[in-house]
């Protein structure tokens, strides 16, 4: 397959099934940052591969082909990420970028054999779930998002789903990181800002923020 060719349909499966968002021709194309025209040429060319179900005017969805494709896309860019952390040290955003690269060098046999060496993670290093051999993505059903916490509640960070390098910088600089406790002091707004305890420091975060850092109940909460 080509670069073109999965990245299209990594896209699409991320705003339907990770984002649960708009898949329309123009979102894709924005993602892509192609135009629209080039886009619908591709979901045209997609439908006749059977990777994609393309109707005008709708938004794009996956053939069970074409979700198999983009989680073994996926598990070799998570696959990759972890292997950069855990063997070369680089940081957070530093992984994303390279593994955006070489995701599409990866040969399955390859893929495999990163997996092996690294002991058959269950997670990457943001806490993402690594797809497996035979395209099973599971997300551990008690995550949910900051944003939607409540007040007065000790949480367990379990995700940062970003690649932007001042959101990784700046949870490094308040001891945001996986694995961390942290306590939900006040929703402001329905969620849209939400104040929280690291240690003994207290931040309040926007809904830009809160919306892709993901927690899980404190067991002993």
């Amino acid at each position: 397959m080509t670069v073109s060719t999965e990245n299209f349909v990594k896209a699409v499966y991320r705003q339907n099934v990770i984002y649960s968002a708009d898949a329309k021709l123009g979102t894709i194309a924005g993602i892509l940052n192609i135009s629209n025209a080039a886009a619908t040429d591709m979901a045209r060319k997609l439908a006749t591969k059977k990777l994609v179900y393309y109707t005008k005017y709708k938004p794009l969805t996956l053939t069970p082909d074409g979700n198999q494709l983009a989680l073994n896309v996926i598990r070799k860019h998570r696959l990759w990420e972890t292997f950069l952390f855990k063997i070369l040290d680089l940081s957070l955003h530093e992984i994303h970028r390279e593994a955006e690269i070489l995701e599409h060098l990866t040969s399955d046999f390859l893929a495999d054999r990163i997996d092996d060496y690294l002991g058959n993670p269950a997670t990457d290093p943001h806490g993402d779930p690594i797809p497996s051999g035979n395209g099973k993505d599971e997300v551990e059903c008690s995550q949910l998002p900051l944003s939607e916490a409540d007040a007065g509640n000790t949480y367990i960070i379990c995700r940062l789903y970003s690649s932007d390098k001042d959101f990784f910088d700046f949870c490094i600089s308040n001891h945001l990181e996986i694995g961390k406790a942290i306590k939900v002091e006040r929703q402001f707004g329905n969620g849209k800002m939400t104040e929280i305890k690291v240690g003994q420091n207290k931040i309040v975060l926007t809904r830009e923020f809160t919306s892709i850092i993901f927690i899980k109940l404190k067991k002993d909460n």
